[in-house]
C-alpha cells in the first residue's frame, strides 16, 4: 500500500514540506485513542533474540532511527511506536539557526537516494530539553554540533554546551564533524582536532560522575589513511563507538535529474560504501570498539549485511522514507530469524 499509494501522493510535493505534513499527520493521528496501541500491534516486533547490550545500554532491538528525521525531538515517542529500538535526535546546536536557503532537499527517485543541504537548521538545544523531560522508556541518542557561525577554533565551546545541557535526558552522544553542509566542518575530522575535541569531552563527561557513551559520526568520504587513524583516535580517547557513515560528496552513478545539486547524498547510492566502511574498520581495529552502521539500508538484506560487516546496530533516514514504516518490521523479523 505505502509503495503503491501512499509514496506516489507523498513524493508529489516539495520534500522539505512533505516531511513536516508527515510529521504533523503522524503527531495528529497518535491523538485518537487506541491508535498509539494499534500502531505498536502492528509494528512492533518484540523478543529477547533481538536485544542488543552495548555501551551499558539495553537497546530492545538493533534498528534505529538516524539523526535528520526527527532533530528537535518533537515526534520520537510516536515514531517509537513503529518499532525502533532506539531513536537520534538533532543534529542540535547550542543556538537556534535557520540552516541554508531552501530549497535544500531533494528526491532522486531513480537512485532512491536523496541530496539534503539542510545546514543543521534546528530551534537550538534548549529548546528541545523540555520534550525530552516528557520520555519515560525510549532510548535516546543526542547529536550534536556547532554553530554555523562558531569558527573551528572556537568549536569545542558548542559541543561542551549542547553536551552539558542535553546529559540529563539522553543515553548515548554523537559527536557530528563530518555533514559536508556546515562549511568547514569536515576539518575537525583531522587527527589533531579531532582528539583534542573528543578528548575535551570525555574530561567534561568524566566530572559527571556518570560517564555516558560518546560516539563519532564520520563521513564515508574518507580514505583508508584517515580510517586507520580514525581506529586510532577512537583508542586513545576512550570514545565509545564509531557510526558509519554520514551522507558522502560522491555523485558516481546517479541517474536523477537533481543529481548535481549540492549537498550530501544519502540512500541506496551509499549502500556500498558504507558497507566497506563499516568492514574495514571492523577488521582494521580487531572490533576493538562497536559501530552502528548507518547508509543504504533499504531492505531487510542490507541490515544483515551491515551487522555481518560488523555492525552492531544500525539507523535508518533515507530507507524509512522510501519503504515506509513496515520496512522496520519487517528487518527486525528477517534479523531474528537469521538469530
Amino acid at each position: 500500500m505505502y509503495h503503491y499509494l501512499i509514496r506516489p501522493i507523498l513524493f508529489l510535493g516539495d520534500p522539505e514540506w512533505i516531511h513536516y505534513f508527515t510529521f504533523s499527520l503522524i503527531k495528529w493521528i497518535h491523538k485518537i485513542p487506541g491508535v498509539p496501541l494499534l500502531i505498536r500491534l502492528c509494528y512492533q516486533v518484540n523478543h529477547p533474540k533481538l536485544e542488543r547490550n552495548l555501551f551499558g545500554i539495553k537497546f530492545k532491538n538493533p534498528i534505529g532511527l538516524a539523526a535528520g528525521f526527527d532533530k528537535d525531538a518533537k515526534l520520537y515517542k510516536e515514531l517509537s511506536n513503529f518499532g525502533f529500538g532506539f531513536i537520534e535526535i538533532g543534529t542540535l546546536t547550542p543556538k537556534p539557526q535557520p540552516g541554508n536557503p531552501k530549497k535544500r532537499l531533494f528526491r532522486l527517485p531513480q537512485d532512491h537516494g536523496l541530496i539534503n543541504r539542510m545546514g543543521f537548521n534546528n530551534e537550538g538545544v534548549e529548546a528541545a530539553i523540555p520534550r525530552l523531560k516528557k520520555n519515560k522508556n525510549i532510548i535516546i541518542g543526542g547529536n550534536i554540533g556547532k554553530n554555523k557561525i562558531t569558527p573551528n577554533e572556537n568549536a569545542v565551546e558548542d559541543y561542551n554546551y549542547c553536551f552539558k545541557a542535553l546529559y540529563p535526558y539522553v543515553d548515548y552522544f554523537v559527536v557530528n564533524v563530518s555533514s559536508p553542509n556546515t562549511p568547514n566542518l569536515r576539518a575537525l575530522q583531522e587527527k589533531k582536532p579531532l582528539t583534542d575535541l573528543l578528548n575535551t569531552l570525555q574530561k567534561l563527561n568524566k566530572t559527571t560522575g556518570k560517564p555516558k557513551p560518546i560516539l563519532l559520526k564520520i563521513a564515508p568520504d574518507l580514505t583508508d589513511d584517515q580510517l586507520l587513524d580514525i581506529i586510532e583516535i577512537v583508542k586513545t580517547t576512550q570514545t565509545a563507538g564509531v557510526i558509519a557513515t554520514n551522507t558522502t560528496l560522491s555523485r558516481e552513478g546517479l541517474q536523477s535529474s537533481d543529481k548535481s545539486e549540492a549537498g550530501g547524498l544519502s540512500g541506496r547510492p551509499l549502500t556500498q560504501r558504507s558497507t566497506e566502511v563499516i568492514r574495514f574498520l571492523s577488521e582494521k581495529s580487531q572490533k576493538a570498539f562497536p559501530i552502528i552502521g548507518v547508509g543504504g539500508i533499504h531492505k531487510p538484506e542490507d541490515a544483515i549485511e551491515k551487522l555481518q560487516a560488523g555492525a552492531d546496530l544500525v539507523q535508518l533516514y533515507t530507507g524509512f522514507v522510501y519503504e515506509g514504516p513496515v520496512v522496520v518490521k519487517r528487518m527486525n523479523k528477517a534479523i531474528l530469524a537469521t538469530s
